[in-house]
């Protein structure tokens, strides 16, 4: 490599590790390979030390949940569409201090963020809305994962997911790990944009963490995925054969029927 393309190349790892503070150099290498450079990781990882650029703290590691005989039950994702997690992430606008939530619902599978749902409140009715809406677009997933909390748990809600062929799947009361896959995201959520961000107004919140999910789906390098984004992935493998029960086109109206109850 020349000087000059040594200098250029430790311009665009400046840049990016300034616009995506809290990118390791791997993924940092993911994207510079994306914009046309051909490098590889430990080329980047000498510049990114030389220029004493920060390296994210890595997070412990989470053991799985082990019973008294020596078994282990952990539902895992085998495919698109087989496996969704939904969590509520909280936040606040400045300076009314007002508290607004976040429904995020993932494909663990993929790993794609298939929706944030941002609003003052929200209830076992919005979580119905969110999903129809996933539902008639992607079609029912094989199950939903999701910890006890009283919007997840609403019988509305689950006699729903019922109806449309979907099975729940609650995870041991305290047991945050069980979930791992949405807490992992919800951990990247308010790592790399809620805690540096101050949203003024509602629908400013909404707009950034809307563009943010876009960004997390088609840009951002995804470790477990070979440092690719999600939604190229979720692209690549080819949709489940539709499940038995009611054609997910008929979500819409189960929501409504239930909203109205």
């Amino acid at each position: 490599m020349r000087p000059d393309d040594e200098a250029a190349l430790t311009a665009d790892i400046i840049e990016l590790t300034r616009k995506y503070g809290r990118y390791g150099y791997r993924r940092i290498t993911a994207l510079l390979r994306h914009a046309g450079w051909v490098v590889n990781r430990k080329r980047v990882e000498r510049i990114w030390r030389r220029e004493g650029l920060k390296v994210p703290t890595k997070q412990p590691k989470r053991s799985r949940l082990w019973f008294n005989d020596g078994s282990c039950i952990r539902l895992r994702p085998e495919r698109p569409n087989h496996v969704w997690s939904y969590d509520f992430v909280a936040d606040r606008t400045y300076p009314d201090g007002k508290a607004f939530r976040m429904l995020c619902i993932i494909d663990e599978f993929t790993r794609e963020a298939l929706a944030i749902r941002v609003a003052r409140r929200l209830r076992a009715t919005d979580v119905i809305d969110a999903l129809s809406d996933l539902f008639i677009l992607r079609g029912v997933p094989a199950y939903i994962r999701s910890d006890n909390g009283p919007e997840f748990v609403a019988q509305a809600l689950r006699d729903w997911i019922a109806t449309v062929g979907a099975k729940t799947a609650y995870i041991e009361p305290g047991s945050p790990w069980e979930n791992g896959y949405c807490e992992s995201f919800n951990g990247k959520l308010r790592d790399e944009l809620l805690n540096g961000e101050i949203f003024y107004t509602l629908k400013e919140a909404q707009i950034m963490i809307e563009a943010w999910r876009r960004h997390y789906n088609t840009i951002r390098p995804h470790s477990s995925l070979g440092y690719r984004p999600p939604a190229p992935e979720a692209v690549i493998h080819a949709r489940p054969p539709a499940q038995p029960g009611p054609a997910p086109s008929g979500a819409r109206t189960l929501a409504l029927q239930h909203t109205r109850n």
